[in-house]
């Protein structure tokens, strides 16, 4: 599907799952050489930067939470950035996109924008839209960390392990889409200098700051994981502890017990003498011993 927007003399022409006609409007309407044309029918595996001599073609991966799958995805995003337009390509339904062609069709960009007088512009503001998504993205793991810690100390240590393998796995998917993002931005930074002139430098740097907060906050929330994971571990394993001890004891004060009738049961001659007084002997020996045995534990301190 094909979308064309218009913002003064700019032009941006949005690509979602885009078929070869599309591909081919696009190539010939812009003088897009053949070789990027192929590269945008097709995801590709890694992020780069290529400097052509009408426009700056530059593919990234943005990650976003799966609320079916419970794990982040990757979504790819093509730029083609030149004086007078942009062409972006994803092959999937970005929500922070839309959002944006919504505010650029209704003409709701900031006027503090319009110092800039080339599609490097909209490069900008597209690029800060799909970071700040990301945020928001990172915000409701956010959420869900504190959700987890607080049932964590709410003595629901066992069913947690699940949930917090979860959002490592989201958190470990997030690291994986932004793995080349700033090597492509320092190498977007020398192109675009050389492309649109020094005039552009304050954009990159804020560009780059975004990626950086991205970057700090998924970084915040894998510490705040790897500490509320030790946490968990470590409540877990107490109450295994804990009820280890319980169950060594508890064997403890029945070993008398069986023991005692293991031996009369041996001598079953002794109770089978009709004396009702040797069946209260017995028990008040097994009563003596297993008191015997709480009180040592008692002494010890393992009480």
């Amino acid at each position: 599907m094909i979308s064309k927007y218009n913002y003064k003399h700019l032009i941006w022409v949005d690509l979602e799952s885009p078929t070869q006609e599309e591909i081919n409007y696009v190539m010939e309407h812009y003088s897009i050489p053949s070789i990027v044309g192929k590269e945008m029918l097709n995801e590709s595996v890694q992020s780069k930067v290529d400097l052509y001599p009408n426009f700056i073609y530059l593919i990234l991966h943005f990650p976003q939470v799966s609320r079916k799958e419970n794990k982040g995805i990757e979504k790819e995003v093509d730029f083609i950035i030149g004086n007078e337009f942009i062409i972006t390509v994803h092959y999937e339904f970005i929500e922070s996109l839309n959002e944006y062609a919504k505010a650029f069709e209704k003409d709701t960009i900031s006027k503090n924008d319009l110092e800039v007088e080339h599609a490097g512009l909209l490069f900008y503001n597209l690029i800060k839209t799909l970071y700040i998504n990301s945020r928001r993205q990172l915000h409701s793991v956010n959420i869900l960390l504190r959700d987890t810690e607080n049932k964590i100390f709410e003595g629901k240590e066992g069913n947690m392990v699940a949930i917090i393998s979860n959002i490592n796995r989201t958190l470990l998917d997030f690291k994986q889409a932004l793995r080349f993002h700033k090597e492509v931005l320092n190498s977007f930074e020398t192109s675009a200098k050389k492309f649109f002139g020094e005039g552009f430098n304050f954009y990159i740097a804020s560009i780059i700051n975004e990626y950086n907060k991205t970057r700090a906050i998924l970084d915040s929330h894998k510490e705040i994981l790897d500490d509320l994971r030790n946490t968990n571990d470590s409540l877990l394993a107490n109450k295994t502890k804990e009820t280890m001890k319980i169950l060594t004891i508890i064997t403890f004060l029945v070993s008398p017990i069986t023991v005692i009738a293991n031996i009369f049961m041996i001598n079953s001659n002794f109770l089978k003498s009709g004396n009702i007084n040797h069946y209260y002997l017995v028990l008040l020996l097994m009563f003596t011993m297993s008191l015997l045995a709480y009180l040592y534990i008692k002494t010890k301190k393992w009480l």
